[in-house]
Protein backbone atom coordinates (compact mmCIF):
# COMPACT_ATOMS: atom_id res chain seq x y z
CA UNK A 1 0.00 0.00 0.00
CA UNK A 2 2.34 2.61 -1.02
CA UNK A 3 1.74 6.22 1.10
CA UNK A 4 0.90 9.22 -0.98
CA UNK A 5 1.35 11.79 1.90
CA UNK A 6 2.43 12.57 5.20
CA UNK A 7 0.63 15.72 6.95
CA UNK A 8 0.61 16.31 10.92
CA UNK A 9 0.72 11.91 11.41
CA UNK A 10 -2.34 11.57 8.96
CA UNK A 11 -1.04 9.00 6.21
CA UNK A 12 -2.57 9.20 3.07
CA UNK A 13 -2.58 5.40 0.90
CA UNK A 14 -4.19 3.42 -1.49
CA UNK A 15 -4.25 -0.22 -2.84
CA UNK A 16 -4.11 -1.28 -6.11
CA UNK A 17 -6.33 -3.83 -6.45
CA UNK A 18 -9.49 -2.42 -4.01
CA UNK A 19 -12.00 -3.99 -5.16
CA UNK A 20 -14.84 -2.32 -8.11
CA UNK A 21 -15.14 1.03 -5.34
CA UNK A 22 -15.53 4.13 -7.42
CA UNK A 23 -11.34 5.74 -6.99
CA UNK A 24 -11.02 6.93 -3.36
CA UNK A 25 -8.07 7.07 -0.62
CA UNK A 26 -7.32 5.76 2.85
CA UNK A 27 -6.22 8.05 5.61
CA UNK A 28 -4.97 6.86 8.97
CA UNK A 29 -3.87 8.55 12.08
CA UNK A 30 -3.52 6.26 15.15
CA UNK A 31 -6.09 4.05 15.34
CA UNK A 32 -8.30 5.83 13.38
CA UNK A 33 -8.99 5.30 9.75
CA UNK A 34 -11.23 6.58 7.02
CA UNK A 35 -11.51 6.76 3.04
CA UNK A 36 -11.76 9.63 0.67
CA UNK A 37 -13.91 9.22 -2.37
CA UNK A 38 -12.12 11.06 -5.54
CA UNK A 39 -14.94 13.30 -7.18
CA UNK A 40 -15.13 13.46 -10.63
CA UNK A 41 -14.01 9.90 -10.97
CA UNK A 42 -10.69 9.80 -12.63
CA UNK A 43 -10.66 6.85 -15.52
Amino acid sequence: MPTVLLVNGFRFFFFSADGNEPVHIHVKKGDGDGKVWIEPEIK
